[in-house]
């Protein structure tokens, strides 16, 4: 396997993104059990985040050699870390024999220029009845200096999303888009601020003040737009 190099500050930039990682999780976690496959586990902080009792094991594959080297750290003092396994490498480097009841990416699959082949590729990494579950950015005219640096190919709108699993064996459970006050952050930045990179102090902020409030907003307006979009998909 030749070693991928992460690019940009993302996973240290988010890293302490506590409500984030809250917010979301709450939305997927009750899919979370069995055998379990993270592709792009980064840092391990999803990992960290979801893993729980009714997950048999959990397979945290990483292309960065650097990063894969450090989730193990990471996830030292977790009550289940002896059920992670971390690889380094890719997908194609999981055994054709070995199926999960689900597949995982957070954050990730932007960061994947051939995001159809790679979406195909998962299904047939799933138990049947199994389900995989995406969580992207939201709207590529959003697209800006900042998911450029960090290596995004693209931002994704519903549209986009549903594409991918077309002519698939892969039935839609969930898709919504969650933060819409991050959204407008967004908005902000891209049109008046400009900033290539946010600050740690800006993500900070964003994390304590628009997270709990984009909570109670997003199901009020029916999670209709946000800065981030949740696709959940089962076999």
């Amino acid at each position: 396997m030749s070693n991928i190099e992460y690019i940009g500050n993302e996973l240290e930039l988010f890293k302490y993104a506590r409500n984030w990682k809250s917010y979301y999780s709450k939305a997927i976690e009750g899919f979370i059990k069995g055998d379990v496959c993270e592709v792009g586990a980064g840092l391990g902080g999803t990992t960290t985040a979801l893993i729980n009792a009714n997950t048999n094991s959990w397979l945290a594959i990483e292309p960065d050699a650097e990063l894969a080297n450090q989730i193990e750290t990471e996830i030292i003092g977790n009550p289940f870390a002896q059920k992670v396994t971390v690889l380094h490498g890719t997908l194609d480097d999981v055994q054709d024999d070995i199926l999960f009841d689900n597949i995982l990416y957070i954050d990730v699959i932007e960061h994947i220029e051939h995001d159809l082949q790679e979406f195909q590729n998962a299904i047939k990494k799933l138990k049947k009845g199994g389900h995989l579950i995406i969580l992207v950015p939201a709207f590529n005219w959003l697209y800006n200096e900042f998911d450029k640096n960090i290596g995004h190919y693209r931002r994704y709108n519903k549209e986009m999303l549903n594409n991918l699993a077309i002519g698939t064996e892969v039935t839609k459970v969930k898709m919504d888009y969650y933060d819409s006050l991050g959204l407008f952050a967004s908005v902000v930045n891209k049109l008046f601020l400009k900033k290539p990179v946010p600050s740690p102090e800006n993500i900070r902020l964003w994390d304590k003040n628009l997270i709990p409030l984009s909570k109670i907003i997003d199901p009020v307006i029916l999670r209709l737009f946000g800065k981030s979009l949740i696709g959940i998909w089962k076999k």
